[in-house]
């Protein structure tokens, strides 16, 4: 996935889309299907956008204030947009992520890691070959695809795991 800040060229509205690639956007921006959420223009086009920089998972983000524009707008000119990636989360989004990263740290403590043998290991378990148990490792998005069209239930996990040989 990929994300881009996005601007209505006729109100100068900024919003943020989410795409599969670069193309995908494309495609959708040719057959009209990307528009401003609000005003509904379909004149769309890539704002100017700083990189994304992730903080290291031991780091909670503290929400900082966002400066007020240093001159206001004259009616002619639109209003500047504050970046949405500013912006810092609902009170309400980070207690669901808390709670969201408690009940995988739970679900981890009763999983084996296997590394990079959770596809084969996967499929052992589901034919039979061997003893069932939850695990937890490594497969890329193509293997988990097999897995799921053979039947074999898989799920991603919504945060990194640290391999145990790789944790302080």
């Amino acid at each position: 996935m990929i994300v881009f800040d996005l601007q209505c060229r006729d109100a100068g509205h900024r919003f943020e889309g989410w795409f599969g690639s670069s193309a995908d956007f494309e495609r959708q921006q040719e057959r009209g299907l990307v528009t401003c959420p609000q005003c509904g223009s379909p004149d769309i086009g890539k704002a100017v956008m700083a990189p994304r920089l992730t903080r290291k998972g031991n780091q909670i983000a503290t929400p900082t204030a966002v400066p007020a524009p240093a001159q206001v707008p004259t009616p002619s000119a639109p209003a500047p947009a504050r970046a949405m990636a500013a912006a810092p989360l609902p009170p309400e989004a980070v207690a669901v992520v808390q709670k969201l990263h408690a009940l995988q740290t739970e679900l981890l403590k009763s999983s084996r890691f296997v590394s990079d043998t959770f596809v084969e290991d996967a499929r052992a378990m589901h034919y039979g070959e061997r003893e069932q148990e939850a695990i937890h490792g490594q497969a890329t998005l193509e293997e988990a695809k097999e897995l799921l069209e053979e039947g074999i239930a898989v799920a991603p996990l919504p945060f990194p795991v640290v391999p145990p040989e790789q944790a302080n």
